[in-house]
């Protein structure tokens, strides 16, 4: 089984997650969707393109009782499954489907791709996640209208991308830590982990048999990912050396993180229409957007300046946890999202 580099938060704050009173469904089987060859915004394609994805829930009788939920930054959908359904998004009255993003090792990715291994396989963006979903929905489901787009991470990011790309499609779109455009702040991290990873020598260019370790891009990423006063605490100095090489064993596959960190880099929501502002004005649905004061992973500075532009509710995570508050204040987001999603 494939760790991501949340699953040690996620295995101490699940019981944070899970103490609603909400329905706890049992585990759903990971579903395939077969696209035949996917095109990319570049014009490239993927071969033999498939989008995993779990549903929870019953479509009503007009199917437009449908919530997707992207997976974030290396996360697959059985990550997701631990904190979703049941618990943020209530699969008594919604038919839930969470989907694994592009190039995280699920759907098509450099490490399961037949046709295009490796760094053979195409540089994709947000978009393309967006556009792939909404082939499966569409194509695959039948499905041509969502109550709600949510996600977490680069999940909130796919969201922001849905509601610009489809603005008629849903009712509704929650972002949770994402963002509709990198800052400065956003590049230079995303850009020092690609940097760091194609620079060591043990990564190849790609072309490792078995995963190397990379210790330069694992320590960029845990640093980025809490604050350091929660690192601090959450880890003694004496601890540091174990805590790190645990670290370093949990990370997915490298080609599979370069193509994810590539589609990172390249998020902004703006970049067809000029500027967020006359981005926001495509927008037709509700927006809930919360986001973490310290988050040092995602910059919240531009989602909380959409939320402006959009009138959207906005709430703002106060903790120190950093990019992890979803899952530190996780009872909040689950109370917040909840209520949102009935009105």
């Amino acid at each position: 089984m494939k760790i991501t580099l949340f699953a040690a938060y996620l295995s101490i704050l699940i019981l944070a997650v899970s103490s609603g009173k909400a329905q706890k469904p049992g585990k759903n089987k990971q579903q395939y969707a077969r696209l035949g060859d996917f095109n990319l915004e570049s014009g490239q394609k993927i071969e033999d393109c498939k989008i995993g994805f779990r549903t929870y829930g019953k479509l009503n009788a007009d199917r437009s009782n449908a919530v997707i939920f992207p997976t974030w930054f290396t996360g697959t959908t059985k990550e997701l499954e631990s904190m979703v359904p049941g618990k943020i998004v209530d699969t008594l009255a919604y038919h839930l489907i969470l989907f694994d993003a592009l190039g995280n090792g699920v759907s098509s990715s450099p490490s399961n791709s037949s046709k295009q291994a490796r760094l053979q396989f195409p540089v994709f963006t947000i978009r393309d996640m967006v556009e792939s979903q909404h082939q499966v929905l569409t194509g695959n489901m039948g499905i041509h209208h969502l109550e709600a787009v949510c996600g977490i991470s680069m999940g909130g990011m796919q969201t922001f991308q849905w509601a610009v790309t489809y603005p008629e499609l849903m009712n509704k779109i929650v972002s949770i830590v994402g963002s509709p455009q990198l800052t400065t702040s956003d590049l230079l991290l995303w850009n020092a982990e690609l940097n760091a990873m194609e620079r060591d020598p043990a990564y190849l260019n790609g072309n490792y048999e078995q995963k190397p370790l990379l210790p330069g891009v694992t320590m960029m990423h845990q640093f980025a990912l809490t604050t350091p006063e929660y690192l601090s605490n959450a880890v003694s100095r004496d601890d540091f050396s174990k805590w790190l090489a645990k670290k370093e064993s949990e990370n997915m596959d490298w080609n599979d993180m370069h193509r994810q960190l590539e589609a990172l880099k390249s998020h902004n929501i703006a970049k067809f229409g000029g500027t967020l502002e006359q981005a926001a004005k495509e927008i037709k649905a509700k927006m809930l957007i919360i986001v973490s004061r310290q988050d040092h992973m995602v910059n919240p500075l531009p989602a909380t300046r959409f939320a402006e532009m959009t009138n959207a509710r906005l709430f703002v995570l106060e903790g120190n946890c950093g990019h992890i508050a979803p899952w530190c204040e996780a009872a909040e987001v689950r109370k917040t999202v909840q209520s949102f999603l009935k009105k």
